[in-house]
């Protein structure tokens, strides 16, 4: 299936990543990270930018990202911060989420001041990094399936002339976000990461309707792609995808040209592991969400060693028929999703925990060929 998508598309646009260019993962190039490295996905606990963002640069002084807290309410959350961002597309609170509105709600003013607050932590707690940074929105389908029309109360996603428009706004938001970031971290080499955890209710027709009576078409997969890609193209810089919900569509990602896919292990099925592969050697970078974020309400919480994480990104790794030495300047360790739902002592224990497994899978990948055992 990645294959067939591949094959439709225009040749590579990339040309190397210390040119700041965005195209597809095709083509020999550095990664943005040093080998054996872990991030996180995006959220974290707690209302405290500054104090988030300590926890992340000190966990993760390698790969740092702009934490989102959605704990601050209404405009911290995924999808009105990134609405936020949109030109010329004011949007409003419902009592189930957002509205494309004629003027800009309250809570979009609350949410630039958010926003505001995160790129001042940031600008002083990341002083002088020079790094890889990475910073996240919202995807354009993620968005359409989430934000209601303002006469249908339909999702934007049943429109497809408001999906483009949408994407439009969103990709000039994206940019204009981009560049404000680097002003504030110069040194800071940034990746934009695209969450996307309606991708798959998109793909396969499964996003209600507003009277929740039935759902609203599946949307074609080359025109999701193509979307996704007029926003990575707009940024300029090295691009993420990453989704959390299964089945991962890694087709229409692929066709995304995204340079690196991030997704939960767990969500990896058997008829995937082909494709996934088809984008590992190409030299597309693989965020592989390898721990939970958070474990099951009611269940006791197991300890895991970083060694066992270590070795199951390795046994992922083997399984798509890689090499083990390339594994680690390859794959970056993270969390299976955001840690919003955990305690701050948790999430920085996770972060801490892919920081130590990452390390572990570029020794486990030197020393030995066989790291299968006692997982």
């Amino acid at each position: 299936m990645c294959g067939q998508h591949v094959g439709q598309r225009k040749g590579s646009k990339l040309s190397t990543v210390a040119e700041n260019t965005l195209g597809d993962a095709r083509g020999p190039r550095p990664f943005p990270w040093l080998a054996g490295t872990a991030t996180g996905i995006g959220s974290m606990p707690g209302t405290d930018p500054a104090e988030a963002a300590r926890i992340v640069t000190g966990e993760l002084p390698d790969f740092p990202y702009l934490p989102e807290l959605p704990a601050r309410g209404p405009g911290a959350d995924l999808v009105g911060r990134t609405a936020a961002l949109l030109i010329d597309m004011p949007v409003e609170t419902t009592p189930g989420g957002w509205r494309i509105a004629e003027r800009p709600g309250r809570y979009m003013r609350a949410a630039h001041s958010m926003m505001s607050a995160d790129l001042d932590a940031i600008e002083e707690i990341f002083a002088g990094y020079e790094g890889p940074l990475k910073i996240s929105l919202c995807g354009p389908w993620t968005l359409a399936a989430t934000i209601e029309l303002a006469r249908t109360l339909n999702p934007v996603l049943a429109d497809p002339g408001a999906v483009a428009d949408l994407t439009g706004s969103l990709a000039e938001g994206a940019a204009a976000h981009v560049a404000e970031v680097a002003k504030r971290v110069p040194g800071a080499q940034l990746l934009v990461q695209l969450d996307e955890p309606a991708l798959a209710a998109v793909a396969n027709g499964e996003v209600p309707t507003a009277s929740g009576l039935s759902r609203l078409p599946a949307a074609d997969a080359a025109v999701m792609s193509d979307r996704l890609e007029t926003v990575l193209i707009a940024t300029g810089r090295y691009s993420v995808i990453h989704c959390c919900a299964s089945p991962v569509p890694f087709g229409i990602i692929w066709s995304a040209r995204p340079n690196a896919v991030a997704f939960d292990l767990s969500l990896l099925r058997r008829e995937d592991a082909d494709c996934v592969a088809e984008m590992a050697e190409a030299a597309m970078g693989i965020l592989a969400g390898a721990l939970p974020a958070v474990t099951t309400a009611g269940a006791p919480r197991e300890k895991e060693e970083p060694l066992k994480t270590a070795r199951r990104v390795l046994r992922f790794w083997r399984r798509l028929g890689m090499a083990p030495e390339d594994c680690a300047p390859q794959v970056v360790v993270t969390p299976s999703c955001g840690l919003a739902g955990a305690v701050p002592a948790r999430a920085a224990e996770v972060l801490a925990h892919c920081r130590e497994a990452a390390r572990i899978v570029a020794e486990l990948a030197e020393e030995s060929e066989d790291t299968e055992g006692g997982a």
